[in-house]
């Protein structure tokens, strides 16, 4: 076989589909976020605004964040010593998940390395814990659940997105001695649409099964202490593993997941993607526990970015342009549903407007609902609205031009 060829042909399908991923090289500016410097192949800057990251606080920024990841570095040195297992628990790392647990209300939590990781992680090790366990699915949960989920090769079904009747139906048909798991996320992220984590809540407790929620995009956003959607609908006790990340809202890196100490000490004790890796560095769990605490206090940061996700919403609405309307949260997407014409416009935006938002494409989302994703922090002002909206405008009707086989495309 000509393995050289054969992978030049995949790279290449992808760039005839028009969904091929360029990178682009971006360095952030320290305290005057969300601006960046783009460095193009040429070697030629320009400066932009960044309207898709998942820093959504920019927490990342913040000088109580970076302090504490600059001292934890004096006093601990940059790497951890290895798995948590061997000799890498710091009492950074206690401290961290201490303030999880307690962010969540609940009695224990475990860092992973991602997100990805300690949905990975735990769902597929939940079905080595509970033979026989049926888990329940959302259709558009994260790859990392559906990937969790696949490696436990245990029993599983997808119901149709946020239905609880078709949630209860599948429960109903199940065998009503198995053991059974809901798993859902919150906030879906490229949606932006909101479960009902009540009345998911409620059918797992008429049918006997445990909770997951995936609180990823979510946490640090939502409710009076940032512990995520759970939180604000007073909903956290009723579930019985809350997942989120260290990545976005509160602007670092890692996952973990909070539930009750036991079941958190069978997953640590379990899970080969918690065992066999190492564990978080000192800096990053540092800054994180720094990045919650401060989070807890200051609810108008959140109130901030609800205000300024609604008033991007009402921009572009106002100039025509198609937002989806499903969108309840912080996330705010426009519909191009076509590849090609994604990728122009994010190019445009970024090398004649200065405005960086990457476009959405499959996997990511399914053909035919590309879109670009809006992520305005509580940092976006009115003015970098307004050229965002007016620039958007122009070229949709240059990309419509294109689409009728224009002198545009």
């Amino acid at each position: 076989m000509d393995y050289k060829a054969a992978i030049h042909t995949a790279v290449e399908g992808v760039r005839a589909e028009g969904r091929y991923r360029v990178f682009a090289d971006l360095k952030r500016h320290r305290g005057e976020f969300p601006m960046a410097t783009w460095t193009l192949p040429s070697g030629e800057t320009q400066d932009v605004v960044v309207w898709c990251s998942n820093d959504y606080l920019g927490q990342g920024q913040n000088p109580v964040v970076t302090e504490a990841m600059k001292k934890a570095i004096d006093e601990a040195g940059a790497g951890s010593g290895g798995t948590r297992n061997i000799s890498g628990t710091t009492h950074y790392h206690v401290e961290l998940e201490a303030e999880l647990a307690d962010l969540h209300g609940k009695t224990g939590a475990l860092l992973f390395t991602s997100g990805f990781v300690s949905n990975e992680a735990t769902l597929a090790t939940l079905q080595k814990i509970l033979p026989g366990l049926i888990i329940f699915s959302d259709e558009l949960n994260h790859a990392s659940m559906i990937a969790g989920i696949r490696n436990g090769r245990g029993g599983y079904k997808v119901f149709r997105h946020n239905d609880l009747a078709n949630l209860e139906q599948l429960l109903a048909e199940a065998p009503a001695d198995a053991p059974k798991l809901i798993a859902f996320e919150s906030v879906y992220s490229m949606d932006g649409d909101i479960a009902d984590v009540r009345g998911t809540a409620a059918l797992a407790k008429k049918y006997g099964a445990m909770t997951y929620l995936d609180e990823v995009h979510a946490v640090g956003m939502y409710g009076r202490h940032g512990g995520g959607v759970s939180e604000r609908d007073n909903a956290a006790a009723d579930i019985d593993i809350i997942e989120g990340t260290l990545a976005k809202a509160f602007g670092v890196m890692g996952g973990y997941i909070a539930a009750d100490a036991e079941l958190v000490d069978a997953i640590r004790s379990f899970a080969p993607g918690f065992i066999f890796t190492t564990s978080l560095p000192p800096a990053l769990s540092a800054g994180a526990l720094a990045s919650i605490r401060w989070l807890k206090e200051h609810d108008e940061v959140r109130e901030r970015h609800q205000e300024r996700a609604a008033a991007l919403k009402a921009r572009l609405t106002a100039a025509g342009l198609p937002v989806m309307q499903q969108s309840v949260s912080h996330i705010v997407p426009v519909l191009v549903a076509d590849p090609v014409h994604c990728k122009m416009i994010s190019d445009m935006l970024l090398a004649e407007h200065g405005i960086y938002v990457q476009p959405i494409n499959y996997p990511t989302v399914p053909r035919g609902s590309e879109r670009l994703r809006f992520t305005p922090t509580p940092f976006h002002t009115d003015a970098m609205m307004d050229d965002l909206a007016e620039a958007l405008e122009r070229l949709w009707a240059q990309c419509n031009i294109a689409r009728l086989g224009g002198v545009a495309a």
